[in-house]
């Protein structure tokens, strides 16, 4: 049989992570983090950490698990949920996997092959030389040039994927966007995907009161520390609430004009993991949430899981 797991998706602010709190302390489950920035350590008020006062006593995986210099991808997020499923139901509880990292979701659930194609090692070693001659530039525009769609998921100094994904291209003529695309939409777990919305003129708002209780809690602080350690190149500043203030740090902006920056690209971002969970998840339980009645929402939620627990149906 299938291992069960519940995935709670959905855009930024919507409430994941106080749901899938309460999910666990409801079925006897353990988090496992689905974003993409919260994985790395010291990235703590922009990527919307739970504290631990917050997690209130569940256990969260995939939480400050790589150093801020470290490279981290898909496939290794995909092979990390497979690894902490595992672990969780060795101890009789239910794995929650919450997040907002779609494509990092996604890989995770339906168990993306990453490794279909074979690798061409002489190929790589070759371009891994001229990349330390000629720099990564050239070989990131080719990336655009044949495969536009995985080069919008690869961050130009992400050296070893632009050369992987060269790599897929130049050995068998087929984008790698492509064999992703044509992954199997069957999960490789029995899931309950939970989707969550708001209205979007309330969750644009929520967003924006957000950003302002980030820089409360010393957003512009902690990113000014992060630069002056690590600089801007190392992969988590490329978050959306992370890049938008080197500028400032810079002195190319005022505050004022980063904190608007961030609040919108926030609010773009959200319109675009609703787009990408409802057109890449397929079989999502969608519920709106209105934080009034946030209790009732979650008891109807709740109720579904026990269905799904005990019955053993997604449905």
């Amino acid at each position: 049989m299938k291992q069960k797991i519940i995935s709670v998706v959905g855009p930024t602010a919507v409430g994941k992570t106080k749901l899938g709190i309460e999910i666990s302390k409801h079925i006897g489950g353990e988090v496992i983090n689905g974003d993409s920035i919260q994985i790395y350590k010291e990235f703590d008020i922009g990527s919307a950490k739970a504290t631990l006062e917050e997690r209130e006593g569940i256990p969260h995986h995939l939480i400050d698990l790589l150093e801020p210099e470290d490279e981290y991808s898909a496939s290794d997020f995909k092979q990390d949920v497979k690894e902490k499923v595992q672990e969780i139901h060795g101890k009789q509880k239910t794995p929650v996997l919450v997040g907002g990292t779609g494509f990092y979701v996604q890989a995770a659930l339906y168990d993306f092959n990453f490794s279909s194609v074979k690798r061409d090692h002489q190929y790589s070693d070759r371009l891994l030389e001229q990349i330390e001659k000629d720099g990564i530039e050239p070989f990131y525009k080719r990336l655009q040039e044949v495969d536009p769609e995985q080069a919008k998921k690869i961050h130009p100094h992400n050296i070893r994927r632009v050369i992987r994904a060269l790599e897929v291209y130049e050995t068998t003529g087929k984008p790698l966007s492509i064999y992703e695309q044509e992954q199997i939409d069957t999960s490789y777990y029995d899931p309950y995907i939970i989707g969550l919305t708001m209205e979007r003129s309330l969750l644009y708002e929520r967003i924006n009161q957000r950003v302002l209780d980030m820089i409360d809690q010393g957003l512009f602080e902690e990113i000014e520390q992060l630069y002056n350690r690590y600089g801007s190149d190392i992969q988590p500043m490329k978050g959306i609430g992370y890049k938008e203030v080197i500028p400032y740090l810079r002195g190319e902006c005022g505050k004022a004009e980063a904190i608007e920056l961030i609040q919108r690209n926030t609010r773009r971002f959200a319109k675009r993991q609703l787009t990408y969970f409802r057109n890449k998840l397929p079989a999502i339980h969608w519920y709106e949430i209105t934080p009034q009645n946030a209790e009732e929402n979650f008891k109807t939620i709740l109720a579904d899981l026990e269905g799904f627990l005990q019955n053993g149906e997604n449905s």
